[in-house]
């Protein structure tokens, strides 16, 4: 099927029936630190600075006025949450599986082709569409995407890796579409992928 038949307002892909009844503070947070950490972790990112603005506006925030630690990862963490310690044992748990996805993405991100990319960004650019719209239309890509794989990979993870990469492809085509794209994204994730086991 083309892709830009595929990224129709209309499309209704069956990732996008997998609706969850809804999603508590704490696995919003995760999801979006997950997202955000990946995005930060993907090499020749073109948008660092839309993910330095996006940051200060999540309920993650790098501390220390978003210094590098020396070992170049940035030193952030929840402003909600549980004992200090139990939140930065966790959030470090949440970064480290998004460095290693950032890792394996970078050598999948080819399988992504610049024609899936552009229409999506079309898509997000398009304001008549409502967020549901654009959460069908990125799980129809991922559905085109999915079909490229053999049935045998875990589904779950491969999905998931695939839908922040995708997040991460089109928000480097249209920088200035991040905060749209990371959104979708977070949603799109806690709708269909909560129940993501852990580390690799």
């Amino acid at each position: 099927m083309a892709e830009d038949e595929l990224l129709t307002a209309g499309c209704t892909p069956r990732l996008s029936s997998q609706v969850s009844n809804g999603t508590s503070p704490q696995d919003e947070r995760t999801t979006s630190l997950l997202v955000f950490a990946f995005l930060q972790s993907c090499p020749h990112s073109r948008c660092h600075q839309e993910l330095e603005v996006l940051g200060h506006e999540l309920p993650v925030r790098a501390a220390h006025d978003d210094e590098l630690q020396t070992d170049g990862n940035w030193c952030s963490h929840f402003r909600e949450g549980a004992a200090e310690t139990d939140s930065e044992t966790q959030e470090e748990v949440v970064r480290d599986i998004a460095r290693q996805l950032a890792q394996i993405g970078d050598r999948m991100e080819c399988s992504i082709r610049p024609g899936l990319v552009a229409g999506l960004a079309a898509q997000f650019r398009n304001r008549s569409l409502s967020e549901e719209d654009r959460r069908r239309c990125l799980a129809a890509a991922l559905e085109q995407l999915m079909q490229l794989y053999p049935a045998d990979v875990d589904h779950e993870k491969t999905l998931l890796l695939l839908t922040m990469l995708v997040a991460k492809k089109v928000a480097d085509h249209s920088p200035a579409l991040l905060q749209d794209v990371f959104h979708t994204t977070v949603t799109f994730i806690n709708q269909n992928l909560l129940a993501y086991p852990g580390p690799l």
